[in-house]
């Protein structure tokens, strides 16, 4: 029955929170955002700071519809986020939100299907499961987390697959690490200034 329901129009989805805070990551850093987090995800990366959003099966159905209705009135971007969320179909979710008059961005490593229509995709590449190529297309934003020193090799890998000049690159350090490839990022994008640095602002401000 829960399979049917997350196959049909993306009406009831395992959302595993949503709450009101800033964006702290990335082109859009500093923006008050609703954040809706899906359940679920296919990769896994041993990094994440949300390891609790993998199950979907832990995060109970809720209807999308009253979601949006706890979204603030003044609020106008929505992130949509997991997990992976494009596992899921986002067409509802996305059709509601931007009737609601809502500015639609999506987090995303590119591995699921696409669906539904965002005003701002962030495409965060993990190294073992790479993008749909489609999604190299639709990317406005390229964000790369470091790790060791080898993701900046497959940083440059994956900003190759970017046709469009337009697209913003970011390498982000991994939290656990920042202390340590922190200076190594800020030494590459002053020798390769295409990339921007992205920060996990939120954390130090200590917010969701």
């Amino acid at each position: 029955m829960k399979q049917n329901i997350l196959d049909n129009e993306g009406r009831f989805l395992p959302v595993m929170e949503y709450f009101l805070s800033i964006q702290g990551e990335g082109y859009h850093t500093g923006t008050a955002s609703f954040f809706i987090r899906i359940g679920g995800c296919d990769v896994g990366c041993h990094w994440c700071d949300v390891k609790e959003s993998w199950n979907p099966d832990l995060h109970q159905l809720k209807a999308i519809d009253e979601v949006i209705q706890l979204i603030p009135n003044h609020i106008k971007t929505v992130v949509i986020t997991g997990g992976e969320p494009t596992l899921y179909n986002l067409d509802y979710l996305t059709a509601r939100l931007k009737a609601a008059g809502k500015i639609i961005h999506l987090e995303t490593s590119g591995t699921g299907d696409v669906s539904g229509h965002f005003d701002w995709i962030c495409l965060s590449p993990k190294k073992n499961e790479h993008p749909k190529p489609v999604f190299y297309d639709l990317a406005d934003e390229l964000k790369v987390i470091v790790f060791n020193k080898t993701d900046f090799t497959f940083a440059e890998q994956q900003a190759s697959k970017i046709s469009s000049e337009t697209v913003r690159l970011y390498l982000q350090p991994e939290w656990s690490q920042r202390n340590k490839m922190t200076p190594l990022i800020i030494n590459y994008v002053e020798s390769h200034p295409k990339w921007r640095i992205s920060l996990q602002t939120h954390k130090y401000l200590n917010i969701p």
